[in-house]
């Protein structure tokens, strides 16, 4: 060490030799002070004073922990997941070097996790997709897919987005293994192109629309199961449904339509195709379909009861779909008794058909834009397997649709928090699975090429059809080429020769199995093409 380096070590010696005799003189002085003041012995006063620098440097920490534990929650977890390499200054501890700390901390806040787990670096998998980021993972242990699930809202906040952009799914290899999309963009923010018939085929079960990644999505089966759809007016229901009917036709290929259009034009595309379309919003009407398929239902019964007692092999039925659009709209009474009674029938038998024509492969869709308490009696409502819902306003309203312990269940949406200036977009809550999807907008040219097809498969099916007064009627018309002909002069065409018109009518009615009607615009009652050929189409 050099003489002037020793000369400034020792005057900096002496230099805080006397910043030291200073501050005892002046601690001196305060305790002598403080001891004049109030009158205390020297202990007593030395006591005092370092209780209260102890005191007064707990408070600085706690004072300083406080601020440091609140900018830390204030820091974006997003900001954490680009900034894995960063420290943890949550704790401000640094972490574990195999822990993920972006998932960690978004997990921990939301409750997902706990505070002392973790989420390994090793069980995580990043990808980019279109559109979002798709994280898989593996949780700790002691936690499961649904603890991440009912806490989706706050993951999605952890995130810095809305519950709708998030979408989970549970693996298959254990209950730990966890499939989280995050989309960078709100849901259906751009349309997906409506799927072609080979991609609706290739579909395992009926596709109802597109997911938010543009996959489709649906039901497995419509075997044993019936759909309830609710939404407010204006969403789009009727285009949903009418895209579910043309997947129907695609998927399903022959079955039975009946169509009960409470909006008197939103199902006419199908009304050539349906074995009976009646436009109406009379709940006679509705009572007197209700009638003509539990006829079928108890038909089909019969037969299902024969079988086991002969000891043969279940018949199979066609499959029969009852659509009923409006469906609020007939069970509301005006007020006199007649109309009470006959809502109250439409209520019972309606809840008859819907639990008791599933295991006849008969299986009905309502919908209604009134989804309240009253709109579809809860009798018939809890029937339901698969449930749809629109864009509602209330949570009350939602439950009606979607059932009324729906938000109890893993990961629910509230449909108030879809968009609704983008139509056709609802909560599929089927097998206890909640999805957000968009329904299928089909041209109009596509569904008419559709429905042209079927019915070129029902004329080809009349043509290889036996024989029978029924089709004899049907062939009499198309030479004829009327869409409407009067009972007496069907039943003359038949060979009935009875010469009082009410007689032959009522024969002619007999002989088709059928009951009459009175033409558009007339009083005179008899039958239509459409009628018979739908009856000739419909089988068992």
């Amino acid at each position: 060490m050099s003489k002037k380096s020793k000369s400034e070590a020792e005057e900096d010696v002496w230099g805080q030799a006397a910043g030291a005799i200073g501050v005892l003189v002046m601690v001196t002085g305060g305790l002598a002070a403080v001891r004049d003041k109030l009158d205390l012995s020297w202990p007593a006063t030395i006591a005092l004073c370092v209780g209260v620098l102890i005191a007064l440097g707990y408070a600085a920490w706690w004072v300083r922990t406080r601020i440091k534990r609140w900018l830390a929650t204030e820091q974006a977890p997003a900001a954490a997941l680009k900034q894995e390499g960063a420290a943890d200054e949550a704790v401000g501890e640094e972490a574990l070097p195999d822990t993920h700390r972006g998932l960690t901390t978004v997990l921990s806040r939301a409750g997902a996790i706990g505070r002392e787990e973790v989420i390994l670096a090793d069980d995580v998998s990043v990808e980019q997709l279109d559109v979002g980021t798709l994280y898989k993972f593996l949780l700790p242990p002691s936690r499961t897919v649904d603890d991440v699930a009912t806490r989706l809202g706050s993951v999605a906040s952890m995130f810095e987005v809305t519950r709708l952009h998030l979408k989970i799914e549970k693996s298959r290899r254990s209950e730990r293994h966890v499939s989280l999309l995050v989309l960078k963009e709100p849901p259906f923010t751009h349309a997906f192109p409506a799927p072609t018939r080979e991609e609706i085929r290739a579909y395992k079960g009926v596709p109802l629309g597109h997911d938010v990644t543009g996959e489709l999505v649906g039901v497995p089966t419509f075997d044993k199961a019936s759909l309830l759809v609710g939404g407010m007016t204006q969403m789009g229901k009727t285009t949903l449904v009418n895209g579910l009917i043309t997947c129907l036709l695609i998927a399903y290929g022959d079955f039975d339509l009946y169509l009960l259009d409470g909006k008197l034009c939103g199902l006419t595309e199908f009304q050539k195709i349906a074995v009976r379309y009646e436009a109406s919003d009379d709940p006679a009407v509705l009572e007197s379909m209700l009638d003509e398929l539990l006829s079928r239902v108890d038909d089909r019964y019969i037969k299902m009861q024969a079988a086991k007692q002969n000891r043969q092999p279940a018949p199979t039925f066609k499959p029969v779909f009852f659509i009923i659009d409006e469906a609020a709209d007939f069970y509301v009474d005006n007020g006199s008794k007649a109309s009470v009674e006959l809502v109250q029938r439409c209520e019972d038998k309606s809840r008859k058909l819907v639990s008791k024509s599933l295991e006849s492969g008969i299986s009905t869709i309502m919908m209604t834009q009134r989804p309240s308490n009253d709109a579809i009696p809860v009798k018939v409502r809890d029937q339901f397997l698969y449930r749809m819902c629109l864009y509602v306003a209330a949570k009350g309203t939602a439950k009606v649709a979607l059932g009324d312990s729906y938000f109890e269940t893993v990961a629910p949406i509230h449909p108030a928090l879809l968009d609704p200036h983008i139509k056709g977009q609802a909560v599929l809550f089927a097998g206890g699975i909640s999805t957000l999807i968009r329904g299928f907008h089909f041209p109009d040219q596509f569904i008419w090429s559709v429905v042209d097809e079927v019915v070129g498969r029902q004329q080809k099916t009349l043509q290889e059809t036996p024989d029978s007064p029924l089709k004899q009627a049907v062939q009499i018309m198309q030479k004829k080429g009327v869409e409407f002909i009067p009972s007496v002069e069907l039943a003359r065409e038949l060979g009935i020769t009875e010469e009082k018109a009410s007689v032959a009518g009522q024969k002619v009615a007999a002989l088709l199995g059928m009951r009459s009607t009175k033409g558009e615009g007339s009083t005179v009652r008899g039958f239509s093409l459409d009628d018979l050929t739908a009856a000739l189409n419909a089988g068992t």
